[in-house]
């Protein structure tokens, strides 16, 4: 089966191709880092330190497929660690509210429950 075809980077005058991502690795470091000072919540870049990394970092080890699609039979790998409650709802970094996701499933879940793109 073809794979999909390159598309170019997002970042406005940038002509280098990504795959299924926005933008190239280089922009993208610019983009999260113009989300986090200038669009996200202080007092979340707090949260989202070193030793939520390390959280992170661990629970992928642990589960290194997305758990939404194994649910659909899908073996899909793991890249972001979601969670359940939001930290901003009173939710909290135990394992029990934590759920490892591919990029696609956690954009559908944050989208549907309006927190980051409301």
């Amino acid at each position: 089966m073809p794979y999909k075809p390159k598309r170019p980077c997002r970042y406005p005058g940038c002509d280098r191709l990504v795959e299924c991502e926005r933008y190239c690795a280089e922009h993208q470091k610019a983009m999260d880092k113009h989300y986090n000072r200038y669009e996200r919540d202080p007092a979340s870049n707090k949260r989202y330190g070193r030793a939520w990394k390390r959280i992170r970092d661990s629970y992928i080890k642990l589960h290194p497929l997305c758990e939404e699609c194994e649910k659909l039979g899908r073996l899909t790998p793991a890249n972001e660690v979601h969670h359940i409650l939001p930290l901003s709802k009173g939710g909290g970094n135990e394992r029990s509210n934590l759920m490892a996701l591919c990029k696609s499933c956690h954009s559908r879940i944050t989208a549907e429950s309006g927190d980051r793109w409301g």
